[in-house]
This record gives C-alpha cells, sequence and structure tokens, in this order.
C-alpha cells in the first residue's frame, strides 16, 4: 500500500482540506498508516496532479482560503485496483521489540519502563477508537451497525486499530512483570 491508497481511502467518506485530512488521518487512520500532515498535503497535491482527486478554492473571511479535495472516478478506480492487487504479508518494525530481543544483555530497568509507557499509551488509544466506535455506530448496536449501515470500512479498521492496542497493552505489561521477576530473582540472598 502507498500513503496515496490511505488518502484516497480517507477522502471517500466526502470532501475535506488538508487540515481536515490530517486530523481524520490521526484519528482513524493512523492505528493502520501513520503519515505527517506534510505527506498528506504533498500526497494531495500529487492525487490533483493525476487527476485522483480534484480541489475547489474556498474564500474564507478572516481566515486563510482552504482547499478541500474530492475523490474522482478515477481516484475510485485507482482504489479498486488496489483492492484487486495480491496483498502482501504485514511486518512490524518497532524499536521497543529490538530492546526487549537484546534485553539479556542491557539493564532491564530503562526496557521495563519503556515497556509500561508503551502499555499507558496504548490504554490511552483504546479509550480514543472505543469513542470513535461509538460516534461512528450513533444510537445503533453493533451488530445492527455492521448489517445496516452504508459505509463500514472505517469502523472496521478502527476495530482492528482497537484489538491491535488492547494486544499490545497486555503484551507490554506481561513483558515488563517477567523482566520485573527476573530482576527480582536474580538479586543475591543475604
Amino acid at each position: 500500500m502507498t500513503l496515496r491508497h490511505a488518502v484516497l481511502a480517507a477522502l471517500l467518506d466526502g470532501e475535506c482540506s488538508g487540515y481536515e485530512l490530517a486530523k481524520e488521518f490521526d484519528a482513524r487512520v493512523a492505528n493502520f498508516w501513520y503519515a505527517r500532515p506534510q505527506q498528506l498535503y504533498t500526497e494531495l497535491s500529487g492525487l490533483e496532479r493525476d487527476g485522483l482527486v480534484t480541489g475547489r478554492q474556498v474564500v474564507q473571511e478572516m481566515r486563510p482560503n482552504k482547499r478541500l479535495f474530492t475523490v474522482t472516478e478515477a481516484g475510485i478506480g485507482e482504489l479498486q485496483r488496489f483492492a484487486a492487487a495480491t496483498v502482501r504479508p504485514s511486518f512490524l518494525r518497532d524499536d521497543l521489540l529490538v530492546k526487549v530481543q537484546a534485553v539479556d544483555r542491557l539493564p532491564a530497568a530503562p526496557v521495563i519502563a519503556q515497556l509500561t509507557e508503551r502499555a499507558r499509551i496504548a490504554d490511552g488509544r483504546t479509550e480514543i477508537f472505543g469513542r470513535v466506535l461509538e460516534r461512528l455506530r450513533g444510537d445503533l448496536d453493533e451488530a445492527t451497525f455492521l448489517v445496516r449501515s452504508t459505509r463500514i470500512g472505517p469502523y472496521l479498521t478502527c476495530l482492528r486499530g482497537l484489538t491491535f492496542e488492547r494486544e499490545t497493552r497486555a503484551w507490554c505489561e506481561r513483558i515488563a512483570a517477567v523482566l520485573r521477576s527476573r530482576e527480582t530473582a536474580a538479586r543475591p540472598v543475604t
């Protein structure tokens, strides 16, 4: 997947500005595709140049003008081609996992502290995903929403983010506990 496809998918819900897209990415897309705001603005320019999105200028009083972007039919076609392409297995790059891999030769305390912090962050993100899911569902329960909603893609990817963050929190807490117990067991008895 490229950033191009992630941006097109994020724009499927309707017209939005680069600023709104950045907020959307942070709230609903960053769980599976991270991009800095500047990367998004650059990608929007490229998508518009390639005819995959259209932009229109909105003049605002007392505020800078803004451009609103919409996916074109060509953009939908690009997403259709992307959806039909074979999916490559995902992979994970994580500095914290490298530190855990090497913890037998490192002081465990800083690794434990980072595991604890990562668990705290995952817990906060779990709460955010829960609120986003509630907002997307509105007054419907999940089963009804999944059957009746006209747009479930953002909901389904948010579910993946929620699951990932829950698993991350549980793993970090478990590994920190293992490392703490090893430190305790390694202390000489006096």
